[in-house]
């Protein structure tokens, strides 16, 4: 089969390797369509750095093609999606619900190879049937959609309440879309214009400034949680710096560098500073598909380009600009 290896920053090979054989238990996929994600473009960069070359991309979206020993329940052709965190099930977080911080969680497309390539196999409890109502372009979009929600639900704001999103890319975008149509009050924060209307389009109210400004501006609206999806560690500073007294701080947002902050203003103040990384298996999942097949949320709206995987590299130079909200890659038909 073909695949697309990460040899070193900037450099991607395509190569001509043996198909993979589902192991018991697992299925195989003949992925159609590939996502690239933020963290896909920070590999491809060399910001977060390969030990040996890998295939990277772990938005997997595509058709059963076989099924590993003990695989009961599902068929050849089913249309699915891979959900690429893979939990031990053994540690204590996983025990207590908390397999999205495992240590020893297998990735795809980091710890194992992924999905620039025309074949991947996946334990089948991380392989989702998709409903015929959801469409493969909403499909494609699953990942990302379960990373907002468990962000979302990680707060306890509710419908009605107003929160603040700062970034939009891909995560902040999918966050703002599912917060108004569930009923939010969305406040958005984003350099790029082209990203900060599309979000006011649906209805989200644009905010910009420094700290002080979005303090002053947070408070008006009474902004209860506020979600730093930038991934940046200036714009994990301005969120400590302007989060309105008595707010919950969302850190959604993955930068590897220090941030700063007031002690004393998170405690005086009765700040909140929470984590939300990835999802939580199976719930998160379970619940976005199910948003996205009963049409409350359609996650397609924010692909921006689609591409060949012959194209791989145009693709994430591209993607490495900031400019589009999401690239999908489009596997050759059999």
């Amino acid at each position: 089969m073909n695949a697309v290896f990460l040899e070193k920053p900037r450099h991607l090979v395509a190569r001509d390797i043996p198909m993979p054989e589902p192991m018991p238990g697992e299925i195989r996929v003949r992925l159609v369509n590939v996502g690239i994600c933020g963290s896909d473009v920070h590999l491809f960069l060399g910001h977060r750095p390969l030990n040996r070359p890998t295939v990277i991309g772990h938005e997997g979206y595509g058709l059963i093609d076989k099924l590993g020993e003990g695989v009961m329940g599902r068929s050849l052709g089913e249309r699915v999606v891979v959900e690429p965190n893979i939990p031990c099930m053994r540690c204590r977080f996983c025990l207590s619900s908390r397999g999205n911080i495992c240590p020893n969680k297998r990735v795809v497309g980091l710890t194992e190879n992924g999905c620039f390539a025309d074949y991947i196999c996946v334990p089948a409890a991380f392989c989702w049937p998709i409903p015929d109502e959801v469409s493969a372009q909403d499909a494609v979009c699953i990942e990302p959609m379960a990373v907002s929600v468990h962000a979302l639900s990680v707060s306890s704001a509710r419908p009605g309440d107003t929160i603040a999103i700062v970034g939009l890319g891909a995560i902040g975008l999918l966050l703002s879309h599912l917060a108004l149509r569930l009923g939010y009050r969305v406040l958005v924060s984003e350099l790029n214009g082209a990203k900060r209307q599309k979000a006011v389009a649906e209805g989200a109210i644009a905010a910009q400034g420094d700290a002080p400004t979005l303090n002053a501006i947070w408070e008006a609206h009474t902004v209860v949680a506020v979600f730093e999806c930038a991934g940046s560690a200036g714009t994990a500073s301005l969120v400590t710096a302007a989060a309105p007294r008595g707010s919950e701080i969302v850190l959604v947002g993955l930068s590897e560098q220090a941030a700063t902050f007031t002690p004393l203003r998170i405690a005086r103040e009765g700040i909140t500073l929470l984590p939300s990384i990835i999802y939580r298996h199976p719930t998160d999942f379970q619940r976005t598909i199910d948003l996205i097949q009963r049409q409350v949320v359609r996650p397609s709206t924010i692909i921006s380009g689609y591409y060949p995987l012959a194209q791989l590299r145009e693709a994430f130079e591209i993607a490495a600009t900031g400019t589009e909200s999401k690239l999908i890659i489009k596997l050759p038909d059999e």
